[in-house]
């Protein structure tokens, strides 16, 4: 790289560091200033200008203050106190978010339950919570009505709508609930380590966990990203996304509101309807997370590509090989992608914008960054000790698992999730020298020698065949590309009597699609041992509220034709893929089919 090119990227990344460091170094646990004092700030500093618009109706800071505050006085007249919780189970609106701002106020906390759920896992997520009430609307009431038997206590159930039963019409109840801010005695003696949301875990391989977000580690991220992204009050950022997740909910917002800007929030994601919304709204910034960029992409073009005055889009999970059509067909100036996760302590951005990287330590600010990658074991899901006991770093271009350092301070304490052998499970200790704790990403990286990271897959989803290490990431970005393939997800099934695991892939395909077409490519394009085994079309992909791939049904099914209804392939040494027969699972099961 040319000197000049090299120093302006070092310049950029610094300059975006800076930003993100300056707005996040006051925060400190023992402080007794909480997110609800930040907001207050904000409000003071930008009362009349628009915060939120949702549907056509838009609502100043002040007026949003004024809705957090009518929560905030109903929380009390129910005798709701500090470190108890309320469960809000709602879809994107414009009140979502003053609810648990409101609620905070008086140290109440909120639980963030995915507004998708139903049945067991709604069960579940509404049972950790610890809550006593509910706070549902008109399309939520349904799911909850259909479990409430079925919790392990009563759930007071309010709802913003019509009610019926023993429901409770929260409208109504918020009539008589004042607009004026609370006393702050009402939160005394708190301090940014009390706890102000539960926010759920993906639920990728299973039941979704809670994760504790403190008052701090919700500053860092409302404030972090404040500064991260350089947003100012002129800003308008379009959230398309779950405000029950994080980065919607936290880092998007926070971003805005930080800043005296705005916030247009939609209900749900719509790639059709995306660019129109974002240019009819004079949206300067959205946020994105997971496969939104591939939907974008895949869209016919539009009238309203290019016609938007977005300059900035920040997000995490945005693939390299989307990245620069992203940029290039919707003529976006730059994108910030980052890494962390709800519960944990390691976050990092890619200031500079080095395409398919999710973020960077260079080796000068190696101190400032409490991240590093281990060697790991993809067999026996471990990282990998030397003699002395110790874990061994990876070097550049070596696979390893990420791990961030646990401290006392903001940015590398780990609070944890609501269950704590759930919390202990992500600890390694005795990492590099005795007594030290680290926190597990559960996140397989490798780093090249600028201090890029790069991801590569999530522990478990990589796996062994024919004695190499498969990324199902990798493999389905790849897959993605072959003729007839709308989209892919691939992982790893048990075969009696193989070692390791043997790859499958779940394809979305075109009408056309062409089984030994695809088998060509998979052979010109994939190494031997990471060409996927077996091949099972699907009408669809399953996916998690924040579009996150899910496996664990896919994986529990396996390649078993009494179980998998739709039409299934496997890789016959001889003829290519064909069709997967009862008779062929039999001998396979049996040994009788070398694969």
């Amino acid at each position: 790289m040319r000197l000049k090119a090299r120093l302006e990227r070092e310049w950029k990344f610094l300059k975006g560091l800076n930003r993100t460091l300056t707005r996040v170094k006051s925060i400190a646990p023992d402080s007794p200033n909480l997110l609800c004092d930040d907001l207050e700030a904000a409000v003071a500093k930008h009362r009349d200008r628009p915060a939120i618009t949702f549907e056509g109706r838009t609502v100043t800071y002040g007026e949003m203050d004024a809705i957090a505050n009518r929560y905030a006085h109903w929380a009390k007249s129910l005798n709701l106190r500090r470190g108890q919780t309320v469960a809000l189970f709602m879809p994107n609106r414009l009140e979502y978010f003053p609810i648990w701002y409101g609620l905070s106020k008086v140290g109440v906390v909120t639980a963030l339950i995915n507004n998708n759920l139903a049945g067991a896992p709604l069960v579940h997520c509404l049972n950790i919570s610890g809550a006593s009430h509910v706070i549902v609307d008109s399309e939520t009431s349904p799911m909850f009505e259909g479990v409430r038997t079925q919790t392990e206590k009563h759930f007071q159930q309010w709802v913003l709508g019509p009610a019926h039963g023993d429901q409770r019409d929260l409208v109504q109840a918020l009539k008589s609930c004042s607009q004026l801010a609370p006393d702050r005695s009402a939160r005394e003696d708190m301090t940014g380590r009390d706890t102000a949301l539960f926010i759920y875990t993906s639920g990728t391989t299973g039941l979704p966990k809670a994760a504790r977000i403190t008052h701090v580690r919700a500053q860092l991220y409302m404030r972090g990203f404040a500064g991260a992204t350089g947003a100012t009050e002129t800003d308008r950022i379009y959230v398309a996304l779950p405000l029950y997740h994080a980065t919607g909910g936290l880092c998007g917002l926070g971003a805005a509101l930080m800043n005296g800007g705005s916030v247009v929030i939609r209900k749900k994601f719509s790639a059709s309807h995306f660019w129109q919304e974002v240019t009819e709204e004079a949206c300067t910034m959205f946020v994105y997370i997971g496969e939104l960029g591939r939907y974008l992409v895949n869209q016919e073009p539009g009238e309203f590509d290019t016609a938007h005055k977005i300059r900035l889009a920040f997000g995490n999970g945005l693939r390299g090989d989307v990245w620069a059509d992203l940029k290039t067909r919707f003529a976006i100036p730059d994108v910030l992608e980052f890494y962390g996760s709800t519960e944990g302590n390691v976050s990092m951005f890619n200031f500079d914008g080095q395409v398919g990287a999710i973020g960077r330590a260079p080796k000068y600010l190696r101190k400032r960054f409490n991240i590093r990658l281990v060697q790991f074991d993809v067999e026996a899901e471990a990282p990998i000790r030397s003699p002395s006991g110790f874990c061994i770093e990876a070097g550049p271009g070596q696979i390893g698992e990420c791990i961030g350092q646990i401290g006392l301070d903001a940015r590398s304490e780990f609070t944890g999730y609501v269950d704590k052998a759930a919390s202990d499970k992500k600890i390694l200790r005795d990492v590099f020298e005795k007594g030290d704790a680290w926190f597990r990403t559960g996140d397989l990286m490798r780093i090249d020698a600028d201090g890029y990271f790069y991801f590569v897959d999530r522990i478990g989803d990589t796996f062994r065949w024919k004695g190499e290490n498969v990324s199902t990431g990798e493999v389905a970005q790849q897959l993605s590309a072959a003729p007839g393939v709308i989209e892919a997800n691939v992982y790893g099934v048990s075969v009696p009597g193989a070692d390791g695991r043997a790859g499958m892939a779940g394809i979305v395909a075109e009408p056309d699609f062409d089984i030994a077409a695809f088998g060509a490519f998979v052979a010109a394009e994939l190494p031997t041992f990471a060409q996927p085994v077996f091949i099972r079309l699907l009408p669809a992909l399953e996916t998690t509220g924040t579009f996150k791939l899910r496996k664990i049904d896919l994986v529990n099914d396996g390649f078993d034709p009494a179980k998998v209804k739709t039409p299934l392939f496997y890789k016959d040494p001889a003829k290519g893929y064909v069709k997967l027969t009862k008779a062929a699972y039999a001998r396979i099961v049996e040994g009788g089919v070398k694969l």
